[in-house]
């Protein structure tokens, strides 16, 4: 048996202080959808279960299928809120991360080409590179 032959990857991963922040506040988002679809699914499951869904019709359930339906759908419950208060707990301490830009991220500021009225970024007016610069300027 031959041994794998892996490529040398080095990969170099740049990003600012915000894309970090929106990449984190990007995957709670994420996170949050699979688990509405999760919650979406588990309902229909019930709505079968019960004969309930318009045009749909599938075998007549027992009562010990229903009970069944039940608990399934009770432990996908109890693991959804699990995972919800994790998430609460993840966007709080996104929303506790202090917004001042440090060197690094001035470097990259004062590398790029100013762009007078225009936003660092489409949508981003408030950004805290923008903050921290506007307050350096009240400084002085």
């Amino acid at each position: 048996m031959s041994q794998p032959n892996l490529p040398n990857i080095t990969p170099v991963v740049t990003l600012s202080r915000d894309d970090t922040i929106n990449l984190l506040l990007s995957s709670i988002a994420m996170e949050e959808l699979g688990m509405a679809h999760i919650l979406n699914a588990e309902g229909e499951k019930i709505q079968y279960a019960l004969g309930t869904i318009p045009g749909l019709t599938g075998p007549p359930s027992s009562l010990a299928d229903i009970l069944n339906l039940n608990e399934s759908v009770r432990d996908t419950l109890d693991s959804l809120m699990k995972q919800e208060l994790l998430l609460g707990s993840k966007l709080d301490s996104i929303s506790n991360i202090p917004t001042l830009a440090g060197p690094q991220d001035l470097r990259e500021q004062s590398a790029r080409p100013e762009r007078r009225g225009q936003p660092d970024r489409p949508g981003r007016r408030g950004s805290p590179v923008r903050v921290f610069k506007g307050l350096l300027l009240l400084i002085r």
